[in-house]
């Protein structure tokens, strides 16, 4: 079973997609703040991390390249509201999506 964690301080947004994704049969934990969701990538060795930039004790994409090389079996889809271009290294395991975030977006990256 594939595990996915969401880090994004949007409770509901965190709600509707473990939702969705646990009746897709992916194992689904959340975090709502940045320290607690890099302690839960390490616990819990995620396949796919959704990572909102703009999270209340700091920048999400700041860690991303963090995440990156601590677990390299993740993929990473950074997330967020506004059109951002942020100087962070190319990567394929490393991908910008825009808030709000549709069932057909998460499909085509999770297949």
């Amino acid at each position: 079973m594939k595990k996915i964690l969401i880090i994004d301080d949007e409770i509901d947004l965190c709600i509707l997609l473990k939702n969705y994704l646990t009746r897709r049969h992916f194992a689904v934990e959340t975090s709502h703040r940045l320290a607690d969701g890099l302690k839960q990538a390490v616990n819990f060795s995620p396949d796919i991390i959704f990572l909102d930039n703009n999270l209340p004790d700091s920048q999400g994409w700041t860690k991303a390249e963090w995440l990156l090389n601590e677990l390299p079996q993740a993929d990473i889809y950074l997330i967020s509201a506004y059109k951002t271009t942020p100087s962070l290294p190319a990567n394929p395991r490393l991908k910008i999506i825009e808030k709000p975030l549709s069932l057909k977006t998460i499909e085509q990256l999770l297949s």
